[in-house]
């Protein structure tokens, strides 16, 4: 599975970023609960310990506790509440945290076992893992111990005559602590990080899954689609009963023609001597003639379309083959039909009468391509051999087929002619598969159309 390494860091970063907000938002959270319980415990401890260690002087303690203990504890709440994972509430609550512990130090009159709880809420604030927060309540601590030691040192050591530098002391294990709780926050920091990095990788495999089942899901759907226009092409072939009908019905008018023009011609000859004057018979011969034909070329195409035998490949020079196929064409006034075929091609294998049949039908549909009453060119050009490829194109300067028609040519009794079955590119393209090539077609309204043959270079017999 292939990921890109700035996609999986980006993507790792953003879920590690994430899980940490969401984890100061729980602390923050639970510190707000923290600073609830710390005022009631710090009214409890003014009212009852305090006296011991104050000479009595509980009123002003619990007093004290009440404003101290309010304002600290509230500030932390409102930021909690108000700002729930920023910098500003957990560096708001570090020194209030670290003041509460000063409080408490001062209500037990500076006793050595209150020291504790600056430990401990060192400890604690470690949960917002972020390096900033201990050193600020760190440094609150140091700065506070230090001006109270100065100022008014019972209220920090219990005694009146504490040396000043007795702040160093707690300074020094407050750093202690620091480092193994810094410690602590760069091994939670990496383990949440890794963490970030596996979600990434399982989210990545998964979107890649899931763009995996939406590609084959829409091959799947053009798999269908192309089912049921084959399905559909077939329902098309399974109407050939229908197609009896229409056959039936472009015969009988050229029958019928027929049959009228050589009624015509009998009569005219029971009288020999006024036929051989009478320029009506010449005229009803050929529209026999024609017509006939017409019926023929029906009957030949229906018959091509459902003839089944394999081909019989042999070696068939191309040049001499397009010739024959030019010829059986019928000349129209205008139209020149040139043959393209290089001499030195070498010599394809191929079924002779099949590919004749090929080349006939897209020449005689290129010559009727060309608009009646304009001049045109019908090329039919080859090339490939030792290896490569082998390309036949037949290309005509006609009037070019529609893009909403040209998807529909090869399909059976597809026409836009006014006579015809509609199955002579469907027998092209049928013919064209049997010698395992491919047929495929490109047109401009106005400007022409070019038929491409394509054969494997499999398909090339050796020159002689």
């Amino acid at each position: 599975m292939h990921m890109s390494a700035p996609s999986l860091q980006e993507r790792a970063a953003r879920l590690h970023a994430s899980q940490l907000q969401d984890v100061r938002r729980r602390v923050d959270g639970l510190f707000a609960w923290l600073m609830a319980g710390q005022w009631v415990c710090g009214v409890v401890v003014a009212w009852v310990f305090s006296p011991l260690a104050w000479a009595h002087t509980e009123q002003a303690h619990v007093r004290a506790t009440v404003l101290l203990g309010t304002a600290l504890s509230g500030v932390a709440v409102l930021l909690a509440r108000w700002r729930p994972g920023s910098v500003l509430a957990r560096q708001g609550m570090a020194v209030a945290q670290v003041l509460w512990s000063a409080l408490l130090i001062h209500l037990t009159g500076g006793r050595s076992e209150t020291h504790f709880h600056v430990f401990a809420s060192l400890a604690l604030l470690a949960f917002y893992r972020d390096p900033w927060v201990l050193l600020s309540a760190s440094a609150t601590t140091i700065l506070d111990h230090f001006a109270r030691g100065m100022l008014w040192p019972q209220s920090v050591y219990g005694t009146a005559d504490s040396a000043w530098w007795r702040f160093l002391e707690l300074a020094f294990w407050v750093l202690i602590t620091d480092a193994v709780l810094l410690a602590a926050c760069r091994v939670f920091q990496r383990e949440a990080w890794e963490t970030a990095e596996r979600r990434a990788e399982a989210e990545l495999a998964h979107e890649q899954k899931l763009h995996t089942q939406q590609q084959a899901l829409v091959r799947a759907e053009q798999e269908l689609r192309e089912f049921q226009q084959q399905y559909s092409r077939i329902e098309k072939l399974a109407t050939m009963g229908q197609m009896a009908a229409s056959i039936s019905h472009e015969l009988r008018n050229p029958l019928a023609a027929a049959r009228t023009a050589l009624s015509c011609v009998l009569l005219r000859v029971a009288n020999l001597q006024d036929a051989l004057t009478d320029s009506r018979i010449l005229h009803f011969l050929d529209v026999t003639e024609r017509e006939l034909a017409v019926c023929a070329r029906i009957i030949s195409d229906v018959l091509d379309f459902a003839r089944e035998r394999p081909p019989q490949l042999a070696p068939c020079a191309l040049r001499p083959l397009v010739d024959e196929a030019l010829g059986v064409v019928p000349q129209r006034a205008g139209v020149r039909l040139v043959n393209e075929v290089p001499e030195s091609l070498p010599v394809p294998r191929l079924d002779r009468e099949l590919f004749r049949m090929v080349l006939v039908n897209l020449v005689q549909n290129a010559v009727e391509a060309v608009p009646p009453g304009s001049n045109g060119t019908v090329r039919v050009h080859a090339e490939g051999g030792a290896g490569v490829p082998w390309r036949l194109r037949v290309v005509d300067d006609g009037a070019g087929i529609p893009a909403e028609v040209l998807s529909k040519i090869f399909e059976p009794l597809f026409t836009t002619k006014t006579q015809g079955t509609g199955l002579g590119l469907a027998i092209v393209s049928a013919l064209v598969h049997k010698h395992e090539g491919t047929l495929s077609v490109h047109s401009e309204v106005g400007r022409g159309t070019e038929f491409l043959i394509e054969l494997h270079a499999d398909a090339l017999a050796r020159t002689a």
